[in-house]
């Protein structure tokens, strides 16, 4: 069984971060892991708070990882230190991991920051260079080009920046801008996904959610465009199944492809066995 892992924070509500990243990595047929570089208190209205790890227990983390099983790929999303960068970078360098995912998380779907401001130029000097692909949406890619993103045109001259001054493929997420198509930069080149807006306002940890997928599937061997194609059927499903939970900003249905006799029965109302 191919496996990947998630260095990323957790989300007490399970929506996101890393409870999102291991649900969404074994739905798409991978063996899933984490090491986790925060603790939050949150729910689908914001985030309370943040408690980081210390950089050498991430270290200690990724050590029993690697060691170990070894991942097929590896997703990272929330860093919120300058200082857990660099212990990520350093281990993933060491250990010679393929098939990067990075998900540059710098605020949370309700708006609460999830970076330190001097963590953004370590991202960019340390873990983006180590990566296959970077999956910034319209903000973070703005910040990461330096270039104000109004339009198609826009991204691709922002994707072809980050690409080129990092050394990674880039697939800039056109959600935040009001549309459903995401833009794929790689070696020069460019490709389109086209997407449907789905009238659903729970989308908390879609962004976690579509970078695990995507390295679930480069974990299986897929292209990266097939990776990115595939990933995008999968949250188009999960928004789409309508799920409802919380007051603000509800999560994604990670398991709506879920079928057999110990998932098939959703509800205490039978049994399906």
């Amino acid at each position: 069984m191919r496996t990947a892992l998630s260095i990323a924070g957790s989300d007490s509500s399970g929506g996101a971060g890393i409870q999102a990243d291991l649900k969404t990595m074994i739905m798409n047929g991978v063996y899933a892991m984490s090491a986790v570089t925060a603790l939050t208190a949150q729910n689908t209205a914001g985030v309370r708070a943040v408690l980081e790890v210390p950089p050498d227990f991430l270290k200690q983390q990724l050590d029993a990882v690697f060691e170990d099983i070894f991942p097929d790929a590896v997703k990272v999303g929330m860093i919120p230190s300058a200082a857990l960068m660099e212990t990520a970078a350093e281990r993933l360098r060491f250990y010679g991991a393929g098939q990067v995912v990075v998900d540059p998380v710098m605020v949370s779907t309700s708006g609460s920051a999830l970076m330190e401001g001097a963590a953004v130029e370590t991202l960019k000097r340390t873990l983006l260079p180590l990566a296959r692909v970077v999956t910034p949406n319209i903000p973070e890619g703005e910040v990461l080009s330096g270039l104000k993103i109004g339009s198609g045109a826009d991204m691709e001259r922002a994707a072809a920046r980050i690409g080129g001054s990092c050394g990674c493929a880039v697939l800039l997420k056109g959600g935040h801008g009001g549309g459903a198509d995401d833009l794929l930069y790689e070696n020069g080149r460019f490709r389109w996904f086209s997407g449907r807006r789905i009238d659903n306002s729970n989308t908390h940890g879609t962004g976690c959610t579509l970078s695990s997928a995507v390295a679930a599937n480069l974990a299986k061997g897929f292209s990266l465009e097939d990776a990115v194609g595939c990933a995008k059927e999968y949250v188009s499903g999960a928004i789409g199944a309508g799920l409802d939970l919380g007051r603000g900003n509800g999560p994604l249905d990670h398991g709506f492809p879920l079928a057999g006799g110990f998932a098939g029965q959703r509800d205490l109302s039978g049994r399906n066995f």
